[in-house]
């Protein structure tokens, strides 16, 4: 559906190692700032176990998984709202996304130095937060010099706007990000044009040592108690040790040093669920003897839509929507079984889609 994740974090964080565990497209890995000056971005398939299962039930010739677009961008350092570093290309590619994935380092390695000489990832947080803001307040101010022209003449919509983007400068100025600012759905409709970077949201990634990757340490400790009140997703990844996890060949090589580990599969995988959920995206299923295909869509969307996704003409020639829940065909085992049960639907163009739903589109053009 063209939604990207945007992978940033200080440099020497790991973010790019954490990236190349999961990418086709591999990114340059080194110990030196600024190493990169451009973004790798890839499509990533998104683990999901039920596809399997599905494939128990209907057997099928192939699996088509859904995926998401994964942006490695060059690493960040104090002063890129001023082109620091690669400051700039970084602030601008960070633009484009549409949520953001942001590693943290919370691990300690004598060899590879942390480029403000210590680590602590609460400072790390506030030194990307701080740049985000300062090129934020620039583009509320640009809006608002716009608006003021047209608040002369009452344009009501305008004097609002003004009123709205006077909010989130305040909020900025508290060095707050701009997804925090107290505005209301209807009234965040003024920043949409100018893409605010501190407006898109966030999970955090926790990269830690491979002695730490069950249970935290205490950098996780000091970045939880920070972010306590944001209401933020914090995961964590061993970076070092998802790299080992993705040279293994084999499945059962992997399961084999996972179970060593303390854990049943590469955790990485969360990390791409996460971002799946962080851009509010939801997957249904068509399941039939020549491909078991997952399809994406955005929260909300309606059966019409959702038939679109797989070709306009279902979208424009729509009828209804048979609808089977994940749980009802998996359990009952066929599609006769749902039927006899009761568990057989039949929706019309105001359906909301929900995640898991098996779906077959009557359409006619």
């Amino acid at each position: 559906m063209g939604l990207q994740c945007g992978i940033i974090g200080i440099t020497n964080s790991g973010k790019s190692t954490i990236y190349n565990c999961v990418s086709p497209v591999k990114a340059e890995v080194t110990n030196f700032a600024f190493s990169s000056n451009k973004s790798n971005i890839s499509m990533i398939n998104v683990p999901d176990s039920r596809l399997q299962e599905l494939l128990k039930v209907q057997a099928s010739e192939r699996i088509i998984q859904v995926a998401v677009e994964l942006v490695d961008i060059p690493g960040l350092t104090k002063g890129a709202n001023q082109g620091e570093g690669i400051g700039n290309k970084f602030l601008g590619d960070i633009r484009n996304t549409d949520a953001i994935i942001h590693v943290l380092r919370c691990f300690d390695d004598a060899n590879l130095p942390h480029i403000d000489g210590s680590v602590d990832p609460v400072r790390d947080i506030e030194t990307v937060e701080f740049e985000l803001q300062v090129k934020d307040i620039e583009s509320v101010e640009k809006k608002m010099l716009r608006l003021e022209k047209m608040a002369k003449s009452k344009d009501k919509d305008a004097i609002r706007g003004i009123e709205v983007l006077n909010i989130y400068k305040a909020h900025l100025e508290d060095f707050k990000p701009a997804r925090t600012a107290p505005v209301s759905e209807e009234d965040a409709k003024f920043i949409q044009d100018i893409f605010l970077l501190s407006a898109k949201p966030v999970l955090y990634v926790c990269n830690v040592d491979d002695a730490s990757v069950v249970s935290g340490n205490h950098y996780v400790d000091k970045v939880k108690e920070y972010l306590k009140d944001e209401n933020a997703e914090i995961l964590i990844i061993g970076g070092k040790i998802e790299a080992e996890i993705a040279e293994l060949e084999t499945d059962e090589d992997k399961s084999i040093f996972l179970e060593d580990i303390g854990l049943k599969e590469p955790s990485v995988n969360f990390l791409l669920r996460s971002a799946y959920r962080l851009l509010k995206l939801k997957s249904f299923f068509t399941v039939g003897p020549k491909e078991i295909h997952a399809w994406t869509i955005k929260d909300g969307m309606t059966a019409p839509q959702a038939a679109g996704v797989i070709h306009s003409d279902l979208e424009r020639g729509f009828i209804r929507a048979e609808v089977m829940k994940y749980n009802d065909f998996v359990t009952l085992g066929s599609e006769q079984a749902c039927k006899a049960k009761g568990k057989f639907y039949i929706e019309g163009k105001t359906y909301i889609v929900d995640d898991g739903d098996i779906l077959n589109i009557r359409f006619n053009v």
